[in-house]
């Protein structure tokens, strides 16, 4: 499977609500636009779901083919997913920003040392934090072999997608506290 096949986790389906199989939705994206009606997704049990509705201010989805509450059940915890390539065309992004699977993978530049490859981003409240695998070199001097940083202005001085690479500053100050 390649990387723009590979599936990205947007939503949880969560608790029934009501009686016509509508069910929450816990949005695990930046763009709540895409859930829209006759938009499909894929869950982690590859079942294809298209969204008959969705309620942004209640946060409730309607799946067609679902619309009762005894059909809709087996729905719950499910995850939404769906490819990078399908967020590239739904999303639009602002000339400086970036998707996160633009980010993991990229390598973490201070000054011209390595700390290491960004392995994953976690959300914490509303803050991204990297998590960074550090590089062999600092790990051979006893620093930590994983630390966070976060995708703020304070740290965060650059992003090249192209190149893969973060410049940051101060990086090393938290891999030193880690």
């Amino acid at each position: 499977m390649s990387k723009k096949e590979s599936p990205i986790e947007v939503a949880q389906v969560g608790r029934l609500v009501g009686l016509r199989g509508e069910l929450k939705l816990h949005i695990h994206s930046d763009f709540p636009e895409q859930f829209c009606a006759g938009k499909t997704f894929t869950t982690q049990k590859n079942l294809k779901l298209e969204i008959a509705s969705y309620n942004e201010k209640r946060g409730l989805v309607l799946f067609r083919g679902y619309e009762s509450r005894e059909s809709a059940l087996c729905l719950v915890n499910s995850f939404l997913l769906t490819t990078m390539e399908s967020t590239l065309e739904d999303c639009k992004l602002d000339d400086d920003e970036l998707f996160w699977f633009d980010i993991i993978g990229c390598e973490v530049k201070e000054n011209e040392s390595i700390l290491g490859v960004v392995s994953d981003i976690e959300r914490i409240g509303d803050t991204d934090y990297m998590v960074i695998k550090t590089d062999k070199t600092l790990v051979a001097k006893e620093l930590s072999k994983t630390f966070f940083l976060p995708y703020i202005d304070r740290y965060v001085l650059s992003s090249d997608k192209e190149i893969k690479v973060v410049h940051v500053k101060d990086g090393l100050e938290l891999l030193e506290c880690s």
